[in-house]
């Protein structure tokens, strides 16, 4: 999801006393800001999506771990950028105070952000950064979608030993995070020399999983026999992929993206070859404590600045352990807050 970003970006000019310096996570807050009991934070995704799923559960062990006045989740802005605006209002009306948000518009959050900014409030945008070079929230947490696509599409091309074709099935044309991820296959392929070319990029099948579903059944039937694996760089074709290539048994090496267990259970019992995670449960989990952080009077360093949540090819060598890597990729993340992207009195 998301301009997902984003190498992480090294701060410059910092001195070396810059950084979080409170020894534990529900300290009292700094002079003028607020306790952890007081912060109330809302992520809000753009709408309904499994991708975003585990934001719930980590919202109330955000509260928890942290003492945090209130984490709430709120899908119902039904990928409309409007609504969403609505739904942040709202829950500014009841009293949530910091804010973790999916644009639903990349090119138009900005002002969404801008707005939350003006009325004191710590802003992250999770999941996706806004289109363009500027970020008006605090902080970016999300994927770097380009890196992540290069990553499946190296998987799909060491899967096929080298040579042959590859499909790409990804989301919404027009979203930059899309053109990305075309980007990011785009690069994979060239290395190759011409040893891999592309049959072709399907776009605008991420709506639902029935979307998705007709399209791969549509592209199994006109090109299944010239396709030697398919990269998927959006969840709902990711499971429609493994399914349909699992049905038709045709020969094709799919990678797909996220860890539904249609995509799990494939690579298991070896008719998905990988899969490509991402990060949602670190993004909500350490954009809650950044939030926290800045309420409590801590600033950034890099107002702006876009982190990588990490993405991590999983394979059947390490389907049973990939859990660790991502845990440890989330601890990595909040260090780096505190040492390098927070700046604390």
């Amino acid at each position: 999801m998301k301009r997902i970003p984003l190498a992480l970006v090294a701060v410059l000019g910092l001195v070396t006393t810059a950084g979080c310096t409170k020894k534990a996570d529900n300290d009292e807050a700094a002079a003028a800001g607020k306790k952890p009991a007081d912060v109330r934070i809302a992520l809000i995704p753009g709408g309904a999506h499994p991708y975003f799923q585990p934001w719930k559960t980590t919202a109330a062990t955000a509260k928890t771990d942290f003492t945090l006045g209130d984490v709430t989740f709120n899908e119902t802005s039904g990928w409309d950028q409007t609504k969403q605006n609505d739904v942040v209002k709202s829950l500014a009306a009841q009293g949530y105070n910091a804010f973790g948000i999916f644009g639903v518009a990349p090119e138009n959050i900005n002002s969404t952000f801008e707005d939350l900014k003006r009325q004191g409030f710590p802003v992250a945008s999770l999941a996706s950064c806004p289109a363009g070079d500027v970020d008006k929230a605090d902080f970016c947490l999300s994927t770097d979608v380009e890196q992540a696509a290069y990553k499946a599409a190296k998987a799909a091309i060491d899967a096929i030993g080298g040579s042959g074709t590859l499909a790409h099935l990804t989301g919404n044309k027009v979203d930059s995070n899309t053109q990305r991820r075309i980007a990011g296959v785009e690069k994979a392929v060239a290395e190759t020399g011409g040893k891999v070319t592309i049959v072709q990029v399907v776009t605008d099948i991420d709506t639902d999983l029935q979307t998705a579903q007709k399209a791969v059944a549509d592209l199994l039937a006109a090109k299944g026999s010239q396709i030697s694996a398919i990269v998927n760089t959006a969840y709902n074709p990711a499971v429609a992929a493994a399914e349909g290539v699992a049905q038709t048994k045709l020969p094709i090496k799919v990678i797909a993206i996220d860890d539904d267990k249609t995509i799990l259970d494939g690579i298991k019992d070896g008719s998905v070859a990988g899969t490509v995670l991402q990060n949602p449960v670190g993004q909500a989990m350490v954009g809650s404590y950044a939030l926290m952080k800045l309420s409590g009077g801590c600033t950034m360093a890099q107002p702006g600045v876009e982190v990588d949540s990490g993405s991590f090819v999983v394979t059947k060598a390490n389907v049973a352990n990939y859990e660790t890597d991502r845990q440890a990729k989330t601890d990595e993340i909040r260090k780096d807050f505190d040492s390098k992207y927070l700046v604390c009195q």
